[in-house]
Parts: C-alpha cells; structure tokens; sequence
C-alpha cells in the first residue's frame, strides 16, 4: 500500500491507462492546433531576474513561446522589428499581440516600435531578451524543474477544472496551455510522474482505469488555494541535518503492510525517495514478466536498498549502489508503464544524492 492506502497495483494499472489515453489526447490537440511543436518543456526556478520578474514568464506558455519565436526571427533578421500579430496567428491564438507585447516590454525583454497610426505591435528582443532565451533554452534541459511545473501546474488546472472533486480525465491537460513551459510541450512521460508523485501524496485520487480519471482531495485543495507549490506542501524534511520521515513498515519489501514506523535519522540526507522505490518495486516485481530468477534477484536487491535507507545512519554510497541495479534491472525488464515509472523513480531518487 502506498502511504495515502493506495493499491500499488492498481495505481500501476491506472498509470498503464494514463498512457493509452494521454496518446489520444495528444493526438487530439495535434489536430486541433497543428502549429504546436510536441518537443520537450521545463518548468519554475526560484531566484531574480528577467524570467522571474513580472510573474515568471517561464511558466507562461505565450510569452515564453514568444520569446523563443523572436529569437529565431532575430537570427533570420538581426535587428529587425518584426510583427507579433504574425505569431498571434501561426499558433491561433486568441489572444491580444499588443498586450503580449507590452508584457514583453514591461519585463525589458523587448523594444516596441511605436509607429504613429499603426495599430500592429512590432518589437525586437533587448540584451535582457536574448539572456531570457538563453535561460528558457537550459531550463528545458532541467529534468527535475520540468517535474515540479508539471506537478505545479496539472494541480492548479485540475482545481480550476475540478474543484468539486468530480472524476475528471488526465489527457486534457496536454491540451491545455498550462502543459507548456519555457516555450515547449510536457512529455506524456512527465505527467505520469507527475501523476504518480500527487497520488502518492494524497493531493489526487485515481478514480477509474476505464476511462483514466482522477480527482482532486482535500488536500489538494488545500494545496492549491495555499498558493505554494506542491514541492513545499509535501516537502517534510526537519530542520538542520535531520529528517523525519514518515515511512512504510518493511517486511518482504514493504509488499501489502498497513502499519508505519517512523524513522529519524542524522545522516544528513532524505532517503524517503529511496524507501519508497523499494516499496514500489516489490508492489511490481510480479508484473514485470521477468524470469523468476531475475525477479528473485530484483526483489533482493530492492530489500538491501530498503534496508539501508531506513537505518539510523543510511550511507549514500550503497543506497547508489542499490537504486542504480534496481534500474539497470527495471530497464532490462522492459518497456512496460510499471517498469518505466520505477525507472522514472530511481532517477529521481539518485538525484537527491550529491
């Protein structure tokens, strides 16, 4: 059981499904609005500067969109004023190219050409701009920032959708908007994540595998109207160097235990994502349709990685050890939804380890 009681099993079939029908939402939002490039996104950072100030233009699909739309002119053009109405237009947009353009200006990332008597807004990017572009461009590359927005922003639009708690299906986020960041589309992959890692932390509840729903809970409205991000609602790490982490009793890799004990530990280190892929591998291990004796071996390796991270003392060395075979087998397993979540986890587990 996972921690909100949660059947790991059914969440793995639920997940199975989330792929199947995020295909055909993207196949739907591609006919819809051929214009949009499905490549990789990236999501929210903290800190000053151009990106942030003004309200985050990362996080805004338009805007960021905009942004890297003129850069590929100014490359064409050094130069050049070029006319927003034309981006307006090639990604049928409804909204207004002067005020996309102002916002651009208020944030000193362009310079508007004010024509007396012409009504189209033509702009160029500002030094500001071109470090804007530049940081949209490494963000993209941030796999853990592209999972937070994609957590941050399916929770807001799932409360905006489905604040009442009613059964709503996952997919049509991808169509929304809000699934872009930094100038480009969420990878399906990530929404599972994403969907898992809400699930898990009771803000949603899988509803139904046939069609794929979710609804939102308690907390995850409350989540949503704090105004924070699902990163700081969840986050339950102590202060100074240690943590107390609520974590699933184990025996026989924490397969079907109801009880939990809590664990604190000085090591300097959380090794809750470490516990809880685990978990997840023993829940899977019979689905994987590995040979027994590489199931036998998966499992084993997946109750050292338990052990170790739930010691008083937990080394970072051996729970990399650990996490990285749990891994190497999953992928050897093959490219089932179970395997690739697990996959998924055990990345972001070694990427809490410095």
């Amino acid at each position: 059981m996972a921690r909100n009681g949660i059947n790991r099993r059914e969440l793995d079939k639920w997940a199975k499904g989330l792929v199947k029908e995020a295909n055909k939402s993207l196949e739907r939002a591609a006919r819809r609005n051929p214009s949009r490039v499905p490549v990789q996104f990236a999501t929210t950072t903290t800190g000053g500067g151009a990106l942030n100030g003004g309200g985050g233009i990362e996080s805004s699909a338009h805007l960021a969109q905009l942004l890297l739309w003129l850069d590929a002119h100014a490359q064409q053009q050094p130069g050049h004023y070029v006319d927003v109405t034309r981006f307006v237009e090639e990604h049928e947009l409804t909204e207004d190219a002067s005020v996309l353009a102002l916002q651009l200006e208020q944030r000193g990332l362009a310079d508007l050409e004010r024509t007396f008597g012409s009504g189209a807004p033509h702009v160029h990017l500002t030094d500001e701009g071109r470090v804007a572009v530049h940081t949209l461009k490494n963000l993209q590359k941030d796999r853990a920032a592209r999972l937070r927005h994609t957590m941050d922003a399916f929770l807001r639009w799932l409360y905006d959708a489905a604040g009442d708690q009613s059964p709503t299906d996952p997919g049509l986020f991808l169509a929304t908007p809000g699934a872009l960041f930094a100038g480009t589309e969420i990878p399906q992959t990530d929404l599972q994540q994403a969907l898992v890692h809400l699930a898990e932390n009771d803000l949603i509840e899988p509803i139904g595998a046939d069609p794929v729903t979710v609804a939102i809970t308690t907390q995850g409205v409350s989540c949503a109207l704090s105004g924070g991000s699902v990163q700081d609602h969840t986050n339950q790490q102590g202060p100074g160097t240690t943590y107390n982490n609520f974590l699933p009793n184990a025996q026989g890799v924490i397969i079907g235990e109801q009880q939990n004990v809590t664990q604190n530990n000085t090591a300097g280190i959380d090794p809750s994502a470490f516990v809880q892929l685990a978990g997840y591998v023993g829940q899977i291990s019979n689905t994987l349709g590995m040979p027994e004796t590489d199931r036998v071996e998966l499992e084993r390796v997946a109750q050292e990685l338990h052990d170790e991270a739930t010691s008083p003392s937990p080394e970072p060395g051996r729970m990399r050890q650990f996490a990285t075979q749990v891994k190497d087998m999953l992928v050897g397993a093959g490219a089932t939804a179970a395997a690739q979540v697990g996959i998924q986890m055990a990345e972001q587990a070694l990427g809490t380890l410095v």
